[in-house]
C-alpha cells in the first residue's frame, strides 16, 4: 500500500510518501517540506514528494493526515485535499494526532526517558502531552491537556521537551516539528481508517461566541419627504 501523508499543523509543511508492506515496517520513498511561508503550496509538495518516491498520483492509496493541535488552518487545508483526492480516486484515509508523531520522532531520534511534547496553543497557552520511551517504543504518562505557561513550566519540571513550543520552557527544551515521515510510519503501522466526516482538527481549547450587540435605534425623524413648493400667484 501507497500512503500520502500530510503534515500541516505547524510552521513546518510536510509531504511524505511510504510503502506499506504486509509483515513488515513502512519505508518512506520520498519527502518535502517548506518552513516560514505565509501560504501552504500542498500542491507543490505533493508533487515533489511523488517525483522525489518515484510514484504516481494513482498509486496512492491512502492519505494519513495529521490533525494536530497546531494551526487550524494548515490541517483543515491538508483535510481537504485529502477530500478531494478521495472523491477523485477513491482512497482511504487515516487521521493522526501531531503528538504522536513527536512521541515517535523523539523515540527515533535517541532519546529515552520521560519527555513532554510540547506545543505552543496561542494567547499565552501550551499544550501538552507526558511520554515515557524506552528501546521499544513509549507509553503516555499523561494525556493532551490545555494549560499556562507557568503550569507546563512546572510539569515540565528537569525533564526534556519536544516540539514545536520546546524551546521556551527551558534550556532541555528540544524544538522539533511533526513530520510528515513520522505521520506516514505510524498510519501504515495502524489498521485504523476513518471517514472524511470524522477528520476534525484536535482543539482542546472552547469556542466562544460573542453575541452581537442590539442594532441601535434611530431617532424618529417624522416625515422625510420635503413638501413640493408652491406655485407662485
Amino acid at each position: 500500500m501507497i500512503i500520502l501523508a500530510l503534515e500541516f499543523s505547524s510552521d513546518r509543511h510536510s509531504v511524505a510518501i511510504a510503502r506499506c508492506a504486509m509483515g513488515k515496517p513502512p519505508v518512506v520513498l520520498g519527502e518535502a517540506h517548506e518552513q516560514g511561508a505565509r501560504h501552504i503550496h500542498s500542491l507543490a509538495l505533493v508533487a515533489s514528494a511523488l517525483t522525489a518516491a518515484h510514484v504516481e498520483r494513482e498509486a496512492v492509496e491512502c492519505i494519513a493526515i495529521g490533525l494536530g493541535p497546531g494551526s487550524l488552518t494548515g490541517i483543515r487545508s491538508a483535510i481537504a485535499l485529502a477530500q478531494g483526492w478521495q472523491l477523485a480516486h477513491g482512497v482511504s484515509v487515516q487521521g493522526v494526532s501531531s503528538v504522536e508523531c513527536l512521541a515517535a520522532q523523539a523515540h527515533e531520534a535517541g532519546l529515552r526517558g520521560v519527555i513532554h511534547a510540547v506545543l505552543d496553543a496561542q494567547r499565552g497557552d501550551f499544550y501538552a502531552a507526558g511520554y515515557e520511551i524506552d528501546d521499544t517504543g513509549w507509553r503516555a504518562t499523561y494525556p493532551l491537556r490545555l494549560m499556562s505557561a507557568n503550569e507546563a513550566g512546572s510539569m515540565v519540571g528537569s525533564a526534556v521537551c519536544v516540539g514545536p513550543g520546546a524551546g521556551r520552557l527551558g534550556a532541555k527544551g528540544r524544538p522539533m516539528f511533526p513530520d510528515a515521515s513520522a505521520l506516514a510510519r505510524l498510519a501504515g503501522g495502524r489498521n485504523v481508517l476513518s471517514t472524511i466526516e470524522q477528520l476534525e482538527p484536535i482543539n482542546l481549547r472552547q469556542v466562544s461566541f460573542v453575541k452581537a450587540a442590539a442594532p441601535r435605534k434611530l431617532p424618529a425623524t417624522g416625515n422625510l419627504r420635503s413638501p413640493l413648493p408652491r406655485a407662485a400667484d
